[in-house]
């Protein structure tokens, strides 16, 4: 069954606002190119018609927090078929780029179409926080196939490639509403976006997971107060708090905090919880992180923020934990912008490993 989508104005009686034609892709195009949001908000765009080395164009090209990069390739008038395979044949060509022809397609997309920051190092840092120098470029990728129409067979298509070749291609759809005067534009994920930057295809060689989770526990964040409250945490955008609803009470955290090191391992006891509506258990009886007299300062906790942007926390039982200066940080140890993931390369092995063997946990 082919994907569909209605709006309707809620009132006395419900009204379904009229469809409006989004002319085409094109138009949907100029619009991502203002705002990536309409993607997603945790994207950089990074190339537009970019040409590949056997002259054809990739219409949308955006990078994660991870450098993982993301082939957005618009149906327009293509088949199924033809916008399926005509993605994967340039995300095949993308998995050969090296880290300076990606820097390179950067600066001509900056110069052609006047981006605020001239260089990929700086539009990189200044949306993820994060140097560019700290994540590993292009070492995984994924493929978005974006349509104003998505037709059964395209569905079909890229359900059998997530289930059963386990490649990381998804489908947005768009829809456009009119109403008095207004035109609304409508967004719908075909698969989570959540399952697809975790099945992002890696050109390293995987290996079965090991059941442990990774995970990133911003600088920005009071570690002291989470191994003395015992929690995680993530937030300030679904990219960030998403991946923590992969934890259920039992699952087994090892906590890296980027730039530092790792910090500690530990049980999961909890769900996910926004931290304004999460009770620890104090001498003066449950508080939330609002009523706690904090150690270090968390600039994260806001009362106001919406869903979206708040701060949110997992609970955890601590097996052990080290303080920053006592940080475990060594060469080949494995290392994620997401908040958690289940890391499936040879280095998460031997991550898993080494810790245990410096902390002596069995």
């Amino acid at each position: 069954m082919s994907i569909q989508q209605g709006i309707w104005k809620i009132g006395e009686s419900p009204q379904k606002l009229r469809p409006s034609a989004l002319a085409n892709e094109d138009l949907l195009e100029e619009q991502v190119m203002r705002d990536v949001s309409i993607l997603n908000k945790d994207w950089l765009l990074i190339g537009r018609q970019v040409r590949t080395s056997y002259d054809k164009y990739i219409d949308l090209l955006a990078m994660d927090a991870n450098g993982s990069i993301i082939v957005i390739e618009l149906k327009k008038q293509k088949t199924p078929r033809d916008v399926v395979a005509q993605t994967i044949d340039y995300a095949s060509w993308v998995a050969s780029l090296t880290d300076s022809e990606i820097v390179d397609i950067y600066l001509k997309f900056a110069e052609t179409y006047s981006r605020p920051h001239p260089s990929l190092d700086e539009a990189f840092e200044t949306k993820f926080n994060v140097s560019l120098d700290d994540v590993a470029i292009n070492e995984s990728h994924q493929m978005v196939v974006v349509a104003t129409e998505l037709d059964a067979s395209t569905e079909r298509i890229i359900n059998y490639l997530n289930d059963f070749a386990q490649i990381s291609i998804n489908a947005l759809f768009f829809s456009a509403f009119e109403d008095q005067g207004n035109t609304y534009l409508s967004r719908a994920w075909m698969i989570d976006p959540v399952e697809n930057q975790e099945r992002a295809v890696t050109k390293t060689r995987k290996e079965p997971w090991n059941g442990e989770f990774y995970t990133s526990f911003g600088d920005d964040r009071p570690w002291e107060d989470a191994r003395e409250l015992g929690f995680i945490a993530g937030g300030g955008g679904s990219w960030y708090w998403n991946t923590l609803g992969m934890l259920t009470e039992g699952d087994r955290v090892w906590v890296n905090i980027p730039k530092t090191g790792y910090v500690g391992v530990g049980v999961v006891t909890g769900e996910r919880t926004r931290a304004d509506e999460y009770y620890f258990d104090t001498e003066e009886g449950p508080k939330t992180l609002f009523e706690i007299k904090t150690q270090e300062h968390y600039k994260h906790l806001s009362p106001n923020a919406d869903d979206e942007t708040a701060e949110y926390v997992v609970p955890v039982r601590w097996l052990h934990t080290v303080s920053r200066k006592d940080a475990v940080s060594e060469v080949g140890l494995f290392g994620n912008q997401n908040t958690v993931c289940k890391p499936t390369t040879p280095k998460w092995v031997h991550t898993v490993n080494r810790l245990k063997q410096v902390w002596r946990i069995n």
